[in-house]
Order: structure tokens, then C-alpha cells, then sequence
């Protein structure tokens, strides 16, 4: 839905069609009683299989005793130094942040991603509350977009806006095409740069833009940030917090050690910005979200403070899109991303996403995700995925270069 045709319905618009489903729900629907033509080899899920550091097994040997107590919600008071610490190293920002007003713990990136919407909703300003009027609230995703945003914008019964790409071409939302009635009552927007799965990286220009429209008009921003330490140039990203102002305010940033550390079944992120905001989320999270054990926050400390692992992890990325530079130019529009880990070819010469998907499994056994799965039809009634795929390299360099060259035999 593009922005000027958002509804202005008095009840939530809750999506009950097939892009509010799970993408792999909807890919096991596809491949379902399909015989893959080899061996199968996932490409579908964006879990990491790097190796994971080497001093998780120790630091978690050292403080077992910690399984043996309730976690408080918030973390525990290192951890947050620790996360705290380590956005001051990593990005400039406007002064440091506070550990204890500042900073939670997160049982992984998506469940805080999901309950931020609800609590956007909570804390809406009496001015804010003015300019709905009675109108549905909305919440801002980019189009792809992670499924936990719609998900939380759904359970807090707000409308998922959809936002339109540029006319022109690009996968950044087109904050030109943002009218003041669609502003007025949106609650929240969330980001993704690197972007899942396009790879994009939000110049900060951009994210200078956002901050300033959205403060403007009283809307969160919630940066998914999962992806920073995944860049494939020679520049990191740019936070969102470096671009928010000594006092954060309107802004959160998300991330995880799932992408950044290579574990994803650690189950454990952390947040940081809008004092505000985060102690209210707190409180809330403290009753409502799960907590995530001492133990595995020990390993996290350690994580943290370790950046060997994290350039040795990113060398490999760049070693896998060197692979895929070599055996994909010219090849269904393949562009190298700024960052992240993922292709996304446009296969509309082979029928589109589906097709392909379906193609890869029945010739080569390659599992991988059409991107119509991962996005919402516009107004016009055009999804901006329907022509692509997405294909997660995660795997190692031998079994990348294995798989791509499947890829290439399975769609040639």
C-alpha cells in the first residue's frame, strides 16, 4: 500500500491474507510433497554457520551456578556496561550512553523488535493521541521487511503500512512520498541497514532526514541493526544512534550477537536510546518478555568485548561475495550489497520467485525463500518481491561455492 492510499478505518487492519503468514510457513506449503533432485542444502534461513567463538563453551562452564537463579529482566547490570561500552566503541556518538536508564537486555533481537510496536502505542502523547482522532494508528515497515514488525504493529492493534520504494529505483523507503495525514498517524517506523534482504546500507544523510521527520511528527524509529558488523565495503554503517542527539529521544536501536558472533541459538540482543521509552519498555518486558539466563549474558560480556572473532566472520562474508562477484556478474541483475549476507537475484527470466524456488529444489535440492514471501503488495497491487529470491549464504566457503554453482545449473 503506498502511503496516500492508507485506510482510515475506526478498527485495526489486521492482515489475515498470506503475506501476515511466516515466509517459511508458506515455503513448506510450496516444496510440499516435492522430491528435491540432490542432496538438500538450505539457503533459506539467514542462521549463521560460521564458527562460534571459541570462549563460549569456558564462559559458560564458569557460571553455570547462574541457571540456578531467575535473570532479572533488564540484565544484569554488566551486560548492559558491556552493550553500553561496546556502542561507544563501535559508533561516534553524541555523548555515551546510560547503562542503567539506557540499555536492556533482549532475549535476541526479534522478541524486543516485536514488542516495541505495543509499547509505541502506550506512550503516545496526549498531542499525538489529538492528531489520531479516532483514526487507526499505523506502523511504518520497509518493504521487505523482518516479519516480526508487522507481527508487533499487528498485536498492537495498529495498521502495517507497507512503505513504497523510489520511483526511480532502490530499496530505501521513499521518505519523499510521506503524506502529513499518513505521518500524523503513524506511531512508529521501522528500519533495517543493513537491509534484510537487499543488503542496503542507509546513508547517514538518510538516517539525518528520518530522524528529524519523524521527531517532526512524533513517530518512533526503531533501527534494526542486527546486520552492523556485516559490511562487505570498507566503511561500517552508520548507527541511528549517532545521528539522534545527546538526548536519543524517539529513537531505539536493536542488534543482537545472532549475526555479529555467529549465535543465533544463544538467543540474546540488547537495545539502547529513547531514556523514556526504554524505561517503560523495561517495565513492561520485566512482566511480559522472556528473560535470558545470567549465564548466556556472561557469554555476551565476552562477545563484546571480543571484535577477533567478528573480523574473521565479516572476512568470510567477503570471501563468499568475492564467489558470487565471479560466478553471478550479468546473472539475474546481481548486484554485491553494501552488507549483510544474503543475494537477491531478480529470476523474473525464469517465471519469478516462485518458480525459481521450486526449480532449485526439484533440479538441485537448493532450498531458498521467493521474495514475494518476504514483502506486501502495494496499492497497485504489485509486490516488490515477485520477481526475486533470496538465497541466505551462510554456509562456508566450499559448500557457498558448491551452491552457487548448483544455483546457476538449477535456473540456467
Amino acid at each position: 500500500m503506498r502511503s496516500g492510499d492508507a485506510r482510515h478505518s475506526s478498527a485495526p487492519a489486521l492482515d489475515a491474507g498470506p503475506a501476515a503468514r511466516s515466509p517459511f510457513i508458506r515455503l513448506n506449503e510450496l516444496l510440499a510433497g516435492l522430491t528435491p533432485g540432490k542432496a538438500p542444502l538450505s539457503l533459506a534461513v539467514g542462521e549463521p554457520r560460521h564458527a562460534m567463538p571459541d570462549f563460549v563453551g569456558t564462559v559458560l562452564a564458569a557460571h553455570l551456578d547462574g541457571f540456578g537463579r531467575y535473570p532479572a529482566g533488564k540484565g544484569l547490570p554488566e551486560f548492559r556496561r558491556a552493550s553500553a561500552d561496546w556502542f561507544a566503541r563501535r559508533y561516534s556518538l553524541p555523548r555515551p550512553l546510560d547503562a542503567e536508564r539506557e540499555v536492556l537486555v533482549l532475549n535476541g533481537s526479534r522478541e524486543g523488535l516485536f514488542f516495541a510496536a505495543l509499547m509505541a502505542r502506550r506512550l503516545l502523547s496526549p498531542h499525538k493521541q489529538g492528531q489520531l482522532n479516532g483514526a487507526t494508528p499505523a506502523v511504518l515497515l520497509p518493504n521487505p521487511f523482518y516479519a516480526a514488525y508487522g507481527a508487533g504493529a499487528e498485536a498492537a492493534g495498529c495498521e502495517s503500512v507497507p512503505l513504497p520504494l523510489p520511483p526511480g529505483g532502490g530499496w530505501l523507503p521513499d521518505l519523499d512520498s510521506l503524506d502529513r495525514a499518513l505521518l500524523e498517524r503513524a506511531v512508529a517506523v521501522y528500519l533495517a541497514s543493513p537491509a534484510n534482504p537487499q543488503g542496503t546500507i542507509a546513508p547517514r544523510a538518510y538516517l539525518e532526514r528520518l530522524v528529524a521527520l519523524c521527531r517532526f511528527h512524533e513517530v518512533m524509529i526503531f533501527a534494526d541493526e542486527c546486520y552492523s558488523e556485516i559490511w562487505l565495503g570498507d566503511a561500517p554503517p552508520t548507527g541511528i544512534l549517532e545521528v539522534a542527539g545527546p538526548d536519543y529521544a524517539g529513537v531505539v536501536a536493536f542488534n543482537s550477537l545472532s549475526k555479529r558472533s555467529s549465535l543465533p541459538g544463544l538467543r540474546l540482543g540488547f537495545c539502547a536510546g529513547d531514556g523514556r521509552f526504554m524505561e517503560a519498555f523495561g517495565e513492561f518486558r520485566n512482566v511480559a518478555a522472556p528473560q535470558v539466563p545470567e549465564p548466556l549474558q556472561m557469554v555476551g560480556i565476552a562477545a563484546l568485548a571480543d571484535e577477533a572473532h567478528v573480523v574473521a566472520s565479516r572476512d568470510l562474508y567477503r570471501a563468499k561475495f568475492d564467489l558470487a562477484d565471479r560466478l553471478l556478474a550479468g546473472r539475474f541483475g546481481y548486484q554485491r550489497p553494501d552488507g549483510g549476507f544474503f543475494l537477491w537475484l531478480d529470476v523474473a527470466s525464469v517465471g519469478g520467485g516462485e518458480e525459481a524456488c521450486r526449480r532449485l529444489w526439484l533440479r538441485e535440492g537448493l532450498r531458498t525463500v521467493p521474495g514475494a514471501y518476504l514483502c506486501r503488495a502495494e496499492a497497485d497491487g504489485r509486490n516488490p518481491g515477485e520477481t526475486y529470491l533470496r538465497i541466505a549464504l551462510v554456509q562456508d566457503l566450499a559448500t557457498t561455492e558448491a551452491a552457487l554453482q548448483r544455483l546457476l545449473v538449477g535456473l540456467g
